[in-house]
């Protein structure tokens, strides 16, 4: 059965083949994905081998107690949700299997009516959480609603290519410069498809060293080498049902390609450590910023995973490509920075507009991102100016030196410039140049700073 990336992988855990047979066929008519078994070690060799959303637990299995099911479970999935069954319902029995980690209880005999509110319940809880870690992922990451839209026909066109790839389940690189947006347009991928509602995890293969970036995708056990304290179920299992946006595949080592290649194709994988097999449904997401191409002429790329991730290729143009866009995206940073520092800045003078779409931009979107929150930060009237951008992104002027031929006036907004280039704040400036904050405003007024 081919399973939607909304459907909830449930595990029931009773000794009663009854409860069992019917408890399934309930949740099953409703599109989920179940899986029963009699006893507590049966349950533990399935949750090691998949990931499960919801789990019932009988309290009085044969020979054995349910409350103490609960613990190893939320051990192997720590979002799982467990609903504990009992013939008879206690104050205290509830509040027990709550301090041990249950979310819920359900008490025979239940009907399929009251299943279906409690699995619908659940299943919102769950989508919200995914949500939040969505959200928590992202607070980091803001890029402004502009870097999806454009007035470059070739832009257009990559954006048009990866709505239609959204829907679909291929396997997707996004090939360009570093800082072009490519993790901005995997997560819109991710929102446009339909796993929207479960996780997307973001791994940057050159930023976790490579011994340890097996772990920080697969997992590993408690002990599989030093200082493994405890057990990390790894990112795959945390995005079940999601994406997985592999950021700098092309830094990914040699040995770890091969293990990615064989759960792209199997979808099955190890946790360090172990020898059981386990499976994910997750897509996988990549970018790149290196020619994958040569790599593989060149050794350091395996042919046959750059074929399966190579199946809808995309090369997200540098900013200095797409200079048409350069004023709307600075405008969305500019609000986002203004909101996020309480500060009321409405856009860029003329000086500074013109500075932005002169200048190359050589780190891309992120240069610009760091430009403007940097310009917002240190701005102090209502308009971003030259004097507030980077020295790297305003051209050098040769200022006039005393005893040049120029007229005074053209000394004096010199000096101003660079005492403004060189202070903190308007106060400061104008204790240096030794006048009233009125007059320097009425001065940069004057002069267009």
């Amino acid at each position: 059965m081919t399973l939607s990336p909304g459907t909830l992988n449930i595990l029931i855990v009773d000794d009663e083949i009854n409860i069992r047979k019917t408890l399934a066929y309930c949740l099953e008519t409703e599109g989920h994905s179940v899986a029963a078994v009699a006893g507590s070690q049966e349950a533990l060799r399935e949750a090691k081998r998949r990931s499960f959303d919801i789990a019932f637990i009988d309290l009085r299995l044969e020979g054995e107690d349910g409350m103490d099911l609960i613990p190893p479970l939320l051990v192997e999935s720590p979002w799982l949700k467990i609903v504990v069954i009992t013939a008879n319902a206690t104050i205290e029995t509830a509040v027990e299997a709550m301090r041990r980690g249950a979310a819920d209880y359900i008490e025979k005999p239940f009907t399929s009516a009251q299943v279906r509110l409690l699995i619908r319940t659940l299943g919102h809880i769950r989508d919200l959480e995914n949500e939040i870690t969505v959200l928590k992922e992202d607070r980091r990451r803001f890029a402004p609603e502009a870097l999806l839209q454009s007035r470059n026909p070739e832009m257009l066109k990559i954006i048009e290519t990866l709505y239609k790839a959204a829907t679909s389940e291929a396997m997707i690189l996004l090939r360009g410069e570093s800082g072009t947006g490519k993790s901005v347009f995997a997560r819109t991928i991710h929102t446009w498809s339909q796993r929207a509602k479960k996780p997307m995890m973001i791994v940057s293969c050159p930023a976790v060293p490579s011994e340890l970036l097996e772990s920080e995708l697969f997992g590993h056990a408690k002990g599989a080498f030093t200082g493994a304290v405890k057990e990390n179920p790894g990112r795959i299992a945390a995005c079940e049902g999601g994406t997985l946006f592999l950021d700098e595949i092309g830094d990914m080592a040699m040995p770890l390609q091969a293990k990615l290649l064989r759960f792209i194709q199997d979808k099955e994988y190890e946790r360090l450590g172990e020898t059981l097999s386990r499976k994910a449904n997750v897509r996988i997401i990549t970018a790149t910023n290196v020619n994958l191409e040569q790599r593989v002429a060149e050794g350091r790329f395996r042919e046959d995973l750059f074929y399966r991730i190579n199946v809808i290729s995309v090369n997200v143009l540098p900013l200095r490509e797409r200079r048409e866009d350069i004023k709307t995206i600075a405008q969305d940073f500019c609000r986002f920075f203004s909101l996020a520092n309480h500060k009321n800045i409405l856009g860029f003078d003329e000086g500074a507009e013109r500075a932005l779409l002169e200048y190359s931009w050589p780190g891309n979107v992120r240069e610009l991102r760091n430009a403007i929150e940097r310009a917002v930060i240190l701005g102090n009237g209502d308009r971003i100016t030259e004097a507030d951008l980077p020295e790297s992104v305003v051209p050098a002027v040769a200022f006039p030196g005393i005893g040049d031929p120029v007229p005074l006036a053209t000394i004096e907004e010199s000096h101003i410039r660079k005492i403004l280039k060189k202070s903190t704040s308007i106060q400061e400036a104008a204790a240096i140049l030794g006048i009233d904050q009125a007059t320097l405003w009425r001065r940069r007024k004057a002069y267009g700073i």
